[in-house]
């Protein structure tokens, strides 16, 4: 008795879901509760239901619930002020741009803030600084300064440049490029001759050039070049070959071919006005040499040119080649969300709403932009990818926000329906926003300058779409929802008759396709204004059919196998680094001079400083030893080359003084000894040595040395990544206090980071998703199936990337860490879906979950699409990458969330053990109505009088049966009379076809309002006990059409069966009842039957439930 009435109290769940708060029928529901748990009594699956649902950590939730319902009823009684406040707020935050800084330097973009490379940098300049006026030397330096570098080949196709003509056009190549003239614009003019770097007094020079004066001899055959160094016989200039010749092809030490060339112009950069001018000058040289290359001034050599600044332009030319496309795509997702918005009702159709929730995220966007720049957050070009993301990001909020609109009943007040809609659309739109907002700000914390900028703009961006969404975009709703309360059309604004009305008053066909729509309020339930969504259907019932057919199941894990195996392969040849080459265009002039320089310069690329620090004795031998050891160690790597290119100065010294003290006749035993014959006779001010020792104040103790050795034959990001880690190791291994360092390992440090930072991002990501999923949908078991989801869309997106040419660096870095809230997005609500299922089978479960959400998984997923399809056409290596981890994401979100989580669940979730009944065979009418008003419970007692059959009630009639299936018509309580139950059965014998006419009729009555939206959910929730109500209903059908058969095969049935006089004065009978209904139409005499509505399966009458008792 205790259990059962608890179970009564529990049909007040079909309240609407805000009339059940703190209502006092729950205070006795959860007191019976407890009572129940400390009774000592076996479980019932009820009470493990209650469980379940004391389990869940509903907090948020209902915060989230009832802060976004009061915000629904402001914004639904004075829309106006959430629609000019946001539109105010926006034009005041984009005033922020006048004040953008613009960050373009790739160094500082694109290499971790705290990389080794910039602490090896540090103490390289702290004792050899640069001296680009008076004592430059190209293999010394410690940043790139200010430069202009080409690669000539042959434009014949010849292999071999040692030809004279092809000198000849070097040379003019070169008078060119000292003779460009370039105008500041304070009005100096100057040439690069008087900007040039120099060395004591003297402009760096190519002096590769001066082979002009033998390259007839060369040509001729009468004279070889030996490689890798030889002295010119005209000029005694000693000519370093590897630094100038790529490719060359070497027989016993003699250059037979040489494919390509490569010059070098440096200009100073000493001082702030230097540095200015070279950047000036840099402008200058790539113009005249593109204008010289383009216009074929030369017949014999391709020119192909790169200067420091070109990787800044190409930044620069990558944002300017995507602003285009704002405008195209702004108008796709303008025409494909209001397409999607569109219905065949034109009252309730709402195309205009999708249209301004894009504007609502380009508002948004534009604002939270300006924000960072009032901030003081520097500008970078891939931030202009952040506003396709964000139409997609607000275009599924707004189909959220529609979809929770469509769901409430049309007969409400707007203010209601917009609390409602808010309040249904809390969950969903607050965890998206709030996953994406949190993996954005987990780039934050990146050590990639790049990657923190584009996720404090991005991050902002969502944050602020949100806001806007549940203010502007919600404001316009409102608006959109007194139109609609009026009737009137979504385009004319003018009042039109529903569909219903137009053809009773025989409307043309023309008006009732393109005029008509609402809901008649005289009969606002008729199935011709209320049409279920065709799309909604094919998912509830064709795809769910194809889905839990056993075959297709197998199918899909199948592919998900393929699916891992690929990723696996993928993983495993990942690729990382950020090559130079991908920051430029497609089209730009250098990717020619990137892929000369990988295919001819790759077997000398990089000449490396091996710094010493420190106070040592240097004329102490086991100082000397420690010094020649670490020497020998790099030479015997792989990635460095023999003694023959290493530049020592310690060595050749001591070698020096052995090999010549018979006539030297000095010592350098003692460190005063040393250090006085080291200045006389090695570190005299022409020799490159002289840069090499760093003397205290006083000049009698070297306080830092270096030596350079050569490295060879370096290919690729990651063997960059292995070399700089090798040479790192034995230094590391060395007493002496060492460092290696090289211009460009300051951006080989990405190589390095780029994995460990990624995987870190990843596990926190998928952390932070995870126990956020489980904050907003309290499921331990969803938020695990969740994990899972997250885990293998990631591991597919790492491993389908590198499959796709896409490398592990700071831009797939950003897009990793977006994508784990994108992620979230799908698999979140088709897993709480399943799981918040009250659906006995897992098929059932299947089919609503699909039901609820199959649509807006598509619609969220091409919406998402096309709102970057637009950077695929950038022809940028930068933003294609943005399309092609966002376009696999969503791709494979939707695939986890359409395909392979309904069937895993299927298979291990809840119910996928225990053995359902055979599914019960509905008529056709039912397959189409499949939500008649029924009551929770299906074993509910009657105590008061129910009529016989003879009242005219419109309430219908109900039929009371014992356990024993004597089913008949009436009551059998002991009082009632033969007579009256003979007419009762014989008013049904004859008027059972009729009846069956009436029950069928019935149910279409009671359907007509409960398909009311295409985005009507199909009780995934079931917080107003849908499934029990639908379990039940087809049990009662059942009994009817028993009991209607009976009828004609036992027409003395109805003598067993008596009416009973008064529920209050009878005995009461030792049998159950089992109540049923045999038409539509309750018939209780006193209270009319609880009706549902459209928004809400309501009981709108409680007086009703208080009269039902149970045995």
């Amino acid at each position: 008795m205790e259990y059962m009435a608890l179970r009564q109290n529990r049909l007040i769940v079909n309240r609407p879901y805000k009339d059940i708060r703190n209502s006092e029928a729950d205070k006795k529901f959860t007191q019976r509760r407890r009572r129940l748990g400390s009774s000592g009594g076996k479980p019932h699956a009820e009470w493990t239901e209650l469980l379940k649902m004391g389990c869940k950590l509903t907090f948020v939730d209902d915060v989230l619930n009832r802060s976004f319902y009061k915000l629904g009823l402001v914004v639904g009684r004075q829309p106006g002020y959430f629609v000019i406040i946001p539109v105010l707020l926006t034009l005041l935050m984009i005033t922020g741009y006048q004040r953008v800084y613009y960050e373009m330097d790739p160094e500082y973009l694109f290499s971790p803030v705290s990389g080794q490379g910039k602490l090896e940098r540090r103490i390289v300049e702290e004792h050899f600084k640069v001296n680009y006026s008076h004592r430059f030397n190209v293999g010394r330096i410690t940043r790139a300064g200010r430069f202009g570098r080409v690669i000539v080949v042959a434009k014949d196709g010849d292999r071999n440049m040692l030809r004279t003509e092809v000198w000849k056009e070097l040379r003019e190549l070169d008078e060119l490029v000292q003779n460009i003239t370039v105008s500041t614009p304070t009005g100096v003019s100057f040439t690069y001759r008087e900007e040039c770097a120099r060395w004591e007094g003297q402009c760096f020079v190519n002096d590769i050039l001066n082979l002009d004066k033998i390259i007839g001899e060369v040509e001729r055959g009468e004279l070889n070049l030996t490689f890798p160094i030889m002295f010119n016989p005209v000029t005694w200039e000693a000519h370093a070959f590897p630094v100038y010749f790529g490719g060359a092809k070497v027989v016993d030490d003699t250059i037979v071919s040489v494919p390509a060339v490569q010059l070098v112009w440096f200009v100073r950069t000493d001082t702030k006005l230097q540095e200015q001018r070279g950047a000036d000058w840099e402008d200058a040289f790539l113009d005249a040499v593109g204008v010289a290359e383009d216009t074929g001034r030369f017949k014999h050599i391709s020119v192909a040119r790169f200067a420091s600044r070109t990787l800044d332009h190409e930044l620069e030319k990558n944002t300017r080649t995507v602003i285009p496309y704002f405008s195209s795509t702004f108008i796709l997702m303008g025409i494909f969300s209001i397409v999607t918005c569109m219905m065949g009702d034109w009252v309730r159709s709402k195309p205009w709403l999708g249209l301004l929730g894009n504007i609502s995220a380009v508002m948004a966007t534009a604002a939270a932009f300006g924000c960072a720049i009032y901030l003081g957050i520097s500008f970078i070009g891939i931030n202009l990818a952040a506003p396709f993301l964000m139409i997609g990001i607000g275009i599924d909020d707004t189909f959220v926000m529609l979809a929770a609109w469509r769901r409430t009943s049309p007969q409400l007040p707007v203010p209601e329906r917009m609390a409602i809609m808010l309040s249904e659309a809390a969950v969903s739109i607050t965890i998206t926003s709030v996953t994406d907002m949190l993996s954005f700000f987990i780039g934050i914390f990146s050590p990639f300058p790049s990657v923190q900028i584009f996720c404090m703009y991005s991050g902002l961006a969502v944050c602020f779409t949100f806001v806007w969404h549940l203010t502007f975009f919600a404001g316009c709703v409102a608006v959109s929802g007194y139109r609609e309360k009026q009737n009137r059309h979504t385009f004319t604004w003018l009042k039109v008759l529903p569909e219903s009305r137009a053809r009773k008053e025989k409307r043309s066909w023309l008006y009732r396709i393109f005029c008509s729509g609402g809901v008649d309020p005289a009969d606002p339930t008729n199935p011709v204004d209320n049409k279920e969504h065709c799309i909604m259907s094919f998912f509830k019932m064709t795809m769910a059919d194809i889905l839990n057919n056993n075959f297709m199941k197998a199918f899909v894990i199948v592919v998900f196998l393929a699916y891992l195996a690929g990723a696996g392969y993928g993983v495993t040849n990942l690729k990382e680094g950020l090559e130079r080459r991908k920051l430029s265009k497609n089209d730009s002039y250098s990717v020619e001079f990137f892929d000369r320089e990988d295919l001819y310069y790759r077997e000398f690329p990089y000449r490396i400083q091996v710094i010493i620090s420190g106070e040592y004795n240097y004329s102490d031998p086991k100082i000397q030893d420690e010094v020649e050891t670490l020497t020998k160690s790099l030479e015997n790597t792989s990635y460095i080359s023999n003694s023959l290119y290493t530049e020592s100065w310690l060595r050749t010294f001591v070698e020096y003084v052995e090999r010549n003290n018979d006539y030297l006749n000095i010592s350098i035993d003692t460190e005063e000894d040393f250090i006085k014959n080291l200045k006389e006779l090695w570190l005299f001010p022409a020799n490159p040595f002289s840069l090499d020792v760093k003397f205290d104040e006083t000049g009698e103790t070297i306080i830092a040395s270096r030596f350079l050795v050569q490295a060879i034959n370096i290919s690729g990001t990651n063997h960059e990544k292995e070399m700089v880690k090798a040479l790192r190791e034995v230094v590391a291994q060395s007493p002496l206090n060492v460092s290696v360092f090289h211009p460009y390992f300051v951006f080989f440090d990405q190589f390095e980071l780029v994995r460990p930072t990624s995987i870190q991002n990843l596990c926190y990501g998928a952390l932070m998703m995870m126990i956020t999923s489980f904050i907003f949908i309290p499921n331990i078991l969803c938020s695990l199936w969740v994990a899972f989801s997250i885990i293998s869309i990631e591991v597919g997106v790492v491993g389908y990337m590198a499959l796709w040419d896409i490398n592990l660096d700071s831009v797939s870095m950003i897009n990793l860490i977006m994508c784990i809230g994108f992620s979230v997005d799908f698999t979140a609500h088709i897993c709480y879906a399943y799981m918040s299922s009250k659906a006995r089978s897992p098929k059932e479960r299947v089919s609503e979950c699909l039901y609820s959400l199959g649509l807006p998984i598509v619609q969220g997923s091409f919406s998402t699409i096309l709102g970057v399809v637009a950077l695929l056409l950038a022809d940028s290596y930068i933003f294609s990458v943005f399309f092609k981890m966002v376009f696999m994401v969503i791709f494979f979100g939707a695939m986890h969330g359409l395909f392979l989580l309904p069937v895993l669940l299927s298979l291990f979730g809840p119910g996928s053990c225990t053995k359902h009944d055979d599914d019960i065979k509905l008529t056709k009418i039912e397959k189409c109505y499949p939500n008649p008003y029924c009551l929770p419970h299906p074993r509910l007692m009657l105590n008061d009088q129910i009529y016989n059959g003879k009242s005219g009630s419109p309430n219908g009639i109900y039929k009371i049966y014992s356990e024993d299936k004597d089913l008949g018509i009436g009551t059998s309580g002991e009082d009632t009379s033969e007579s009256s139950s003979n007419q009762s059965q014989r008013r049904q014998i004859a008027n059972e076809g009729g009846k069956r006419r009436k029950y069928d009729d019935s149910w279409k009555r009671f359907n007509y309002g409960q398909s009311t939206s295409q985005f009507q959910p199909s009780g995934e929730l079931d917080i107003y006990g849908n499934d029990s109500d639908r379990a039940w209903q087809l049990q009662r059908y059942e009994a009817n059409r028993l009991a209607f058969d009976s009828y004609g095969r036992t027409p003395g049935l109805g003598d067993e069966l008596k009416p009973r006089k008064s529920s209050d004065t009878s005995p009461r009978r030792e049998e159950p009842y089992t109540v049923t209904r045999t038409h539509s139409h309750h018939n209780l005499h006193r209270p009319r039957a609880p009706r549902r509505s459209n928004s809400h399966q309501n009981l709108e009458n409680h007086n009703y439930i208080s009269e039902l008792r149970f045995p």
